[in-house]
């Protein structure tokens, strides 16, 4: 009896706790619970994780410290949309903010590629590929390859659909592969032709969406306890699962462009739709001349170059196809921003005679399309193609903002939540408006990296920013020029959760010709 009576004051006095601390948390936007902490919170907001960051931030005047289960390591981490504190981390403190001892699991899907090296690694390789990105020679080279796949293949794909009527487009689909060809074509010189002719599943297309779900799985991992991820990967289920057949087509892909440069004649075949070039230069080709290897060193070091190689395929493809898709749709839903485009590309091209003038366009001749390119820092800012970056910190540190982080502290900041921060945009911070990037006198205006923080901040700031704008005001003035784009009605157009900012479900659009 005496037990039972044990049992109940037990449950009794549990039963009141609970109450006590629900009755605590009632009107608290992110309960901190006991052993659990503040992780079901997250896992009920976790299809919009990255809206439900923003009002956390909102709420916590733009620095919150999350308390997540014991034990685990997801225990604490700040999460920070204040540019003071961006600032701090990114430029002033740099020295003090590094991966972390977790980073590599989270992101070991993408290897030892300059992404994922830290301090006196991550330094040499930067200065290696700075000295390849930023030359004449390549953004020469891109500007020819974006050219040559544009007039043969995307207006013409685009064109053909306009002219046989209604037809359903999936936009950021058709974007996901042409902007791999890109980036394939110009890190290994080699074109897969992954455009949407042929929807067959085979390896490359593979490989085009295997990089979606690898970047689906580096989030997951982010606010998934590290033991219970670790457990889905060894009984390969769920998420991890999905990881792994990701990574094994994308591994198998890389291999075969890698083999290339092994002259391995078969594969030669296998990866590319049309001749190999050698003389063309490329990316890859250049980074292993850069860094002195040999046919044996190239062997040797094929792990590096494979992970170097996937890192800037990664970034080269998904970011700008995101970039793209964004634009397309804000523009689309926004006439007056459209017609303000298409008569600046009126203005500044008005003496062009030649049918494919804004495909032959230079920089210099691009940088004069301001209104453009206020739309899309506008679109950089509202939909950042990576919504938040993950750092921590190596000892003790007071941020500007008075928050206290302690050694081995993981500070995660949102760009998704920075573009929606009123103390730095102001009160119209969810509208689009390309003029606010543009002065009275018509020129384009800068803002500092730690408050336009699309391409990072400070010494680790994006090495492919150029590259990007390149790309993006190359393939949005001509498409713009050419076509009505046509958001078709009743879609849910949401972010997807994932380390980039893509399309939950898609873009469906329909396309017509437009007349000049």
């Amino acid at each position: 009896m005496a037990l039972f009576e044990y049992i109940t004051l037990f449950v009794v006095i549990l039963f009141i706790i609970i109450l006590y601390i629900w009755r605590c948390n009632n009107n608290v936007l992110i309960p901190n619970w006991p052993i659990i902490g503040m992780l079901p919170s997250v896992l009920h907001n976790q299809s919009h994780i990255h809206d439900f960051a923003t009002l956390v931030v909102k709420h916590h005047g733009g620095t919150f410290h999350f308390k997540g289960p014991w034990f685990t390591n997801i225990a604490t981490f700040i999460l920070t949309s204040d540019p003071m504190n961006v600032h701090h981390i990114t430029s002033k403190n740099f020295i003090n903010y590094g991966k972390g001892s977790d980073f590599h699991d989270i992101f070991e899907n993408i290897g030892v590629g300059i992404f994922n090296l830290d301090f006196n690694e991550w330094k040499q390789e930067r200065t290696l590929l700075h000295s390849l990105l930023k030359t004449k020679s390549f953004e020469i080279s891109l500007q020819q390859i974006i050219q040559q796949k544009l007039e043969n293949w995307l207006l013409p794909f685009l064109d053909h659909h306009a002219s046989n009527g209604v037809q359903v487009l999936d936009l950021q689909d058709i974007l996901e592969r042409f902007t791999f060809d890109i980036s394939c074509s110009f890190i290994f010189g080699i074109d897969p032709i992954c455009h949407p002719y042929n929807f067959n599943e085979v390896s490359d297309i593979a490989c085009v969406k295997a990089i979606s779900v690898i970047e689906d799985t580096m989030l997951y991992r982010h606010y998934t306890p590290k033991h219970i991820w670790k457990l889905q990967k060894w009984l390969q289920i769920g998420q991890e699962k999905k990881g792994k057949v990701a990574q094994q087509n994308f591994e198998q892909f890389l291999s075969k462009c890698i083999a290339t440069f092994k002259g391995d004649e078969e594969n030669r075949r296998l990866i590319s739709s049309e001749d190999v070039d050698e003389s063309r230069t490329c990316l890859l080709k250049e980074l292993i001349m850069k860094g002195g290897l040999g046919k044996d060193e190239v062997v040797e070091n094929e792990k590096y170059i494979s992970d170097t190689a996937g890192n800037l395929l990664s970034a080269g493809s998904g970011t700008i196809s995101s970039a793209l898709s964004w634009l397309f749709w804000l523009v689309s839903t926004h006439p007056i921003v459209e017609a303000k485009i298409i008569q600046e590309i009126k203005d500044k091209y008005l003496a062009a005679q030649e049918e494919n003038f804004i495909t032959n366009s230079s920089m210099d001749d691009l940088d004069k399309l301001v209104y453009l390119h206020g739309a899309i820092c506008e679109t950089l800012r509202l939909y950042p193609p990576v919504p938040f970056v993950h750092k921590c910190a190596v000892k003790s540190d007071i941020l500007p903002s008075g928050d206290h982080v302690s050694a081995n502290t993981k500070v995660i900041y949102s760009l998704y939540a920075m573009g929606r921060m009123e103390q730095i945009w102001g009160n119209d911070c969810l509208e689009f408006k390309p003029e606010r990037w543009i002065s009275d006198r018509g020129e384009n205006i800068h803002v500092p990296s730690n408050k336009f923080i699309a391409f990072n901040a400070g010494p680790r700031s994006c090495l492919g920013k150029d590259v990007t704008l390149v790309q993006v005001k190359m393939v949005a003035a001509a498409m713009l020029w050419k076509f009505h784009i046509y958001v078709v009605e009743g879609q849910s157009v949401t972010p997807r959760v994932s380390a980039v900012l893509r399309m939950k479900h898609g873009f469906k659009v329909k396309v017509s010709k437009r007349s000049i």
